[in-house]
């Protein structure tokens, strides 16, 4: 894993972070394969098990540390998406801060308090997840009919297409 001195890292306990790292995104077993040999899936947990060895804790001398994540359940199969999302709401419900980019909306509202819509490389909302996710909302940033409907369990919302034509 390559791990180096770091504010966030004590002598001597760097292969038990790694291996606390690589247990936090279900690579455990992975620790004598290549880099090169996992599959696209893996390499993106690998490299998420990397940024955990540098911030093991989300708060460091009272300052909250930062996940900055791309894409990071892309790639994923359903079971992993879900892993690595709840990792990212623990670490910011233990007083860490994340951002992340997500264009999975089902996803993201799952897990997400606030989101930030782009159309164009514009912002068009900066709200609550339960504010943005509504059909005229959907309709104006991604030009096409969708639907938000409702999970009977626990009343999340989802993204829905029902149409495969854009109406931009």
């Amino acid at each position: 894993m390559g791990l180096t001195a770091g504010p966030n890292l004590h002598p001597g306990k760097s292969d038990q972070t790694a291996a606390a790292a690589l247990a936090a995104v279900d690579l455990v077993g992975f620790e004598g394969r290549f880099y090169q040999e996992l599959s696209g899936g893996e390499q993106q947990r690998v490299q998420l098990a990397r940024v955990l060895c540098r911030i093991s804790e989300p708060v460091v001398d009272g300052k909250p540390c930062w996940l900055l994540l791309d894409e990071p359940a892309s790639s994923l199969d359903i079971s992993h998406q879900l892993t690595i999302t709840s990792l990212a709401r623990t670490f910011y419900e233990r007083g860490g801060g994340v951002i992340a980019v997500m264009h999975d909306f089902n996803l993201t509202a799952l897990f997400a308090d606030r989101t930030v819509l782009m159309k164009s490389g514009r912002l068009t909302a900066a709200v609550s997840i339960e504010e943005v996710m509504t059909d005229a909302t959907m309709l104006s940033v991604f030009g096409c009919a969708l639907r938000i409907n409702q999970i009977p369990a626990d009343g999340t919302g989802f993204v829905l297409a029902h149409s495969a034509l854009s109406r931009a």
